[in-house]
């Protein structure tokens, strides 16, 4: 009897969903699977609808006839078991904890890297893999085990391409020999970085970036925000979902407004202004946070490009802005605002990276500079090795 997969909770990912229809109807379930997409798409979620759906647990999809199971979800079956990356002073009860999260909600955020203490929200970010002795002790024994009550052992392992190469060695292994009642659910955000023994051994379902209407979509029937709000939240979400929930959307409008600081102090290479601003942006978000900065930077530089062509407010989405947005369009035609989106873009990457902020955004504002006033950058893209130059006069 068919059913929809994941139509009780996944947000959007149709084609994937789509995809997993045909290979449980078919009967021909592989060994193991392979979700990659960017962050906050809902990787770990699909995971855990798919576990479920292979030992018949009607909880994020509506299994109807296909019901097998009468656990309620997939955190009270024996037989399915979810590892996350975690930093080497990690404790079993700290990880027991993060699941006890996401048991309750499919896009929580759980890991350590994008979220260090569950208690401290400002936490600097931890690094987090997948160690030699936590494959051996914790993962590879599941391995072993024959289902307890389901139709198969199913582990998930999310962020493998945390995994060091000895660990990555030792679980290829398992995937060359597989038993017949075990299935491996991998995600990664990093498809091209992992080893290709390892990919020709999964089942690849690539899950795409959300569009601002499925994030809005979610964010109101799932989370329960006003329309207003979530229309606003799913713009600067970058189609990163499970993070744009928790967005505090007061302190994100604080951090709209200071944008338009930035852009200012940039034109009129403020030193001081800039260093003290982004240092407090460094101090006082993770790597998410300042993520969500650089979209707050290009949603309004897309809002600058949509008024000088168009007069038009009614498309502006910081339309609370609007006057700084006419000053600004009035004042300075000739910025390059195409050309500031493509750095805006190429340092995100440096971000993720864990290069200093302070110094991109230092970066970032000089070479802004020089853009608005519809000049070439003070760097040269065939010199992108020089870094941050002294501050000259205007």
């Amino acid at each position: 009897m068919p059913f929809k997969f994941g139509n009780r909770r996944i947000i959007g990912q149709q084609r994937a969903k789509e995809q997993v229809e045909r290979i449980l109807a078919s009967e021909r379930v592989s060994h193991a699977y392979l979700l990659s997409g960017p962050s906050g798409v809902g990787k770990t979620a699909f995971a855990l609808a798919l576990a479920e759906a292979i030992n018949g647990i009607d909880h994020l999809s509506d299994l109807g006839e296909n019901k097998e199971s009468k656990k309620s979800s997939w955190f009270t079956h024996p037989d399915i078991h979810v590892f996350i990356p975690k930093p080497t002073s990690a404790k079993t009860e700290e990880l027991r904890d993060r699941l006890q999260l996401l048991a309750k909600d499919p896009y929580e955020i759980i890991s350590f890297s994008q979220r260090p203490s569950l208690d401290d929200e400002s936490s600097k970010n931890l690094q987090a893999f997948y160690p030699i002795d936590y494959f051996r002790d914790d993962i590879r024994p599941i391995a072993k085990l024959k289902p307890n009550e389901g139709n198969r052992i199913v582990i998930i392992l999310t962020q493998v391409e945390t995994m060091r190469k000895e660990t990555a060695n030792a679980f290829l292994k398992l995937l060359e020999e597989p038993s017949d009642r075990l299935m491996f659910i991998l995600t990664t955000e990093s498809y091209e970085s992992l080893l290709p023994t390892i990919t020709s051994r999964c089942q690849h379902i690539p899950l795409g970036t959300l569009k601002d209407k499925e994030v809005e979509q979610g964010l109101i029937e799932v989370d329960g925000l006003q329309p207003d709000e979530a229309a606003y939240l799913a713009r600067v979400s970058g189609g990163n979902y499970a993070m744009t929930r928790f967005f505090d959307i007061s302190k994100l409008r604080e951090n709209r407004d200071r944008v338009v600081e930035f852009l200012r102090m940039a034109f009129s290479q403020d030193a001081i202004g800039l260093s003290t601003l982004v240092q407090d942006w460094q101090s006082s978000n993770n790597i998410e946070g300042l993520i969500s900065i650089t979209n707050l930077i290009e949603m309004y530089i897309r809002d600058l490009m949509v008024y000088r062509e168009t007069g038009n407010k009614k498309f502006i989405t910081n339309i609370d802005q609007l006057e700084s947005i006419q000053k600004f369009v009035k004042s300075l035609d000739d910025a390059r605002l195409e050309e500031m989106i493509t750095h805006l873009d190429s340092f995100r990457p440096a971000l993720r990276q864990n290069v200093n902020p302070k110094l991109i955004f230092i970066v970032l504002s000089l070479r802004f500079s020089t853009l608005m006033r519809g000049l070439d950058p003070i760097i040269p893209e065939e010199e992108n090795w020089k870094h941050v130059p002294a501050f000259t006069e205007s």
